[in-house]
């Protein structure tokens, strides 16, 4: 039989609903404190974009655009270039490095979406600001990062539509087989063979 691995918490919590702790928990007092999130606020919150870019906001940005928002927003960190800096990591370059000794993980490299690029620039970007960016700069900035990796044109816009169509170069690097001997196994939940 199939048993998940419960947190400490979690198995805690389950011993004391079923050792009689259950109602005891229930009497705790209760202090009310705060209010219970609004649709709006929750919205506020849930920010993340998946790889099919569901949710990506309306807006859109060209390469051009981008690389006067890099200068002005992130070129202090990342370089003027992406090639890294005092405080940011590099941004640009380590195709073909993945596999190595010494692999640099980049936006070229390493990202497999270029939804989760945007995401991630959108929700903690700039390092000193984050969320400060509108939805038409970070559109633009992803799209002069992908132009400097060599993945999108110069010409490029990226929009709600268009940078869920980006192919990343390591897009299909984090589906591998499991080397691990203990993993092996067919997963399964009931009248399993030994």
């Amino acid at each position: 039989m199939f048993m998940p691995r419960l947190s400490t918490l979690s198995t805690a919590l389950i011993a004391l609903s079923l050792y009689g702790g259950g109602p005891a928990l229930a009497a705790q007092p209760q202090y009310e404190l705060g209010s219970a999130a609004s649709p709006k606020e929750i919205a506020g919150w849930n920010l993340s974009i998946p790889p099919n870019g569901q949710g990506l906001p309306s807006g859109k940005g060209t390469v051009e655009q981008g690389k006067s928002v890099y200068q002005n927003q992130c070129a202090s960190c990342h370089g003027d270039k992406g090639q890294g800096g005092s405080i940011g990591p590099k941004l640009v370059g380590g195709q073909g490095t993945l596999a190595t000794n010494h692999p640099v993980k980049t936006v070229g490299s390493y990202w497999p979406y270029a939804t989760s690029v945007f995401d991630y620039i959108r929700r903690a970007m700039p390092f000193y600001s984050p969320e400060s960016l509108s939805a038409d700069q970070v559109y633009a900035v992803t799209a002069y990062l992908l132009n400097l990796n060599g993945i999108v044109p110069d010409n490029a816009v990226m929009d709600a539509k268009t940078l869920p169509k980006v192919e990343m170069p390591n897009r299909n690097g984090f589906i591998r087989p499991d080397p691990r001997p203990d993993v092996r196994n067919v997963a399964c939940e009931r009248d399993c063979a030994k």
